[in-house]
C-alpha cells in the first residue's frame, strides 16, 4: 500500500469482489475508506460493502442511464483536488460499464487515473474454463437484438480465439441458442455462474451440453461464456502444375520470380524455397 494514496485530483477504478468478499484486497480497502468520493454503480448494492469498511466519502451512483449528467459532476470534483473512487456492483469498473468514459474523460481533462487491481468474471471464469487462453477476445454483452447482433454472432463463429462473454439469465437461452446455430453444437463452452462463490459453477463442455443444461435448470445469476475457438481453415491443397501456373500469374503481373515464391508462400504456408525451384525447374524444362 502506498502511503500517499489517495492522492489529490486522482481517479481510482477499484476492483471490488465478484462473489467471495475474501477477494477484497487492502489496498482497495483503505482506498475505498478514505476516497473523498465514491461513485457507484449502484449505491445501495454498493452499500453495505462500503459500511463495513466505514468509508467515509460522499457516494453518487454512476451508471449507463445518468453518464451524461453525472460525468461533468465527477470531473468537477477532480477539479477541485478531491480524490475519487469508482467502483461497479462487481468486478473491475471500466468493462462493460461507463467506467470507461470516466476514465477517459478524466485522462483527457489531464488527471491521474489508476486501477487498483482486483477480481473480473472475464478473466476468472476465462482461466478455470480449460480453454486456450493464450489469444482470447472480450466480447461483454452483445447487442440484444436486429442486424447488429447477427452480425456480431457471424464474427465469432469463425473467431480462432477464446471468446468471452457476459449474459443476463433472461437471454442466456436465446444466446446458447444462437450460438448453436451460428458454431454448432459441438464447439467447446464453459457457462459459468456464481464466480467464487460457495456454489460457484461451469457448465459445458460443449454448446449443446449447456444448451440441453440451462433448457432443464432455470438460468439464475450473471452468466460469463467462455466459448472454444473456431478450427483453423483448412487451405486447398495444390498440385505442382497448379503452384507452377499461379507463380506464373504473378509474374505475368510484373512480379519478380523471388517475390512471385515469397508471395505464394505466404499465402499457401509452403516453403519460399520449394516454390522457388519448382519455378525455374519447370523452366529449365
Amino acid at each position: 500500500m502506498q502511503r500517499d494514496e489517495p492522492a489529490a485530483g486522482s481517479l481510482y477504478l477499484v476492483g471490488t469482489p465478484i462473489g467471495h468478499m475474501g477477494d477484497l484486497s487492502p489496498r482497495a480497502s483503505h482506498l475505498l475508506a478514505t476516497v473523498d468520493a465514491i461513485a457507484c454503480e449502484d449505491t445501495r448494492h454498493s452499500g453495505q460493502l462500503l459500511s463495513n469498511l466505514q468509508a467515509r466519502g460522499r457516494k453518487f451512483s454512476f451508471h449507463q442511464h445518468n453518464i451524461r449528467t453525472r460525468l461533468p459532476q465527477l470531473l468537477e470534483l477532480l477539479e477541485e483536488g478531491q480524490s475519487l473512487a469508482v467502483i461497479s456492483d462487481a468486478g473491475l469498473p471500466g468493462i462493460s460499464d461507463p467506467g470507461e468514459e470516466l476514465a477517459n474523460a478524466a485522462r483527457r481533462a489531464g488527471h491521474p487515473v489508476l486501477c487498483i487491481p482486483g477480481p473480473c468474471a472475464a478473466t476468472t471464469a476465462l482461466v478455470s474454463s480449460g480453454l486456450p487462453s493464450g489469444r482470447f477476445c472480450f466480447e461483454g454483452f452483445l447487442p440484444t437484438k436486429g442486424k447488429e447482433r447477427r452480425q456480431r454472432l457471424e464474427q465469432i463463429s469463425s473467431e480462432q480465439r477464446t471468446t468471452v462473454l457476459y449474459e443476463a439469465p433472461h437471454r442466456l437461452l436465446t444466446l446458447l441458442d444462437e450460438l448453436w446455430n451460428h458454431c454448432g453444437p459441438d464447439r467447446p463452452i464453459q457457462v459459468a455462474r456464481e464466480l467464487t462463490k460457495r456454489h460457484e459453477e461451469q457448465v459445458g463442455a460443449t454448446v449443446q451440453e449447456a444448451l440441453t443444461h440451462f433448457q432443464q435448470t432455470r438460468p439464475q445469476g450473471e452468466f460469463t461464456l467462455v466459448l472454444g475457438g473456431a478450427p483453423p481453415i483448412a487451405q486447398p491443397t495444390l498440385n505442382d502444375v497448379e503452384l507452377t501456373e499461379q507463380l506464373q500469374q504473378l509474374i505475368n503481373q510484373g512480379v519478380s520470380s523471388s517475390d512471385a515464391a515469397r508471395q505464394l508462400a505466404a499465402t499457401t504456408g509452403l516453403s519460399r524455397r520449394r516454390l522457388y525451384t519448382l519455378l525455374h525447374h519447370d523452366a529449365s524444362d
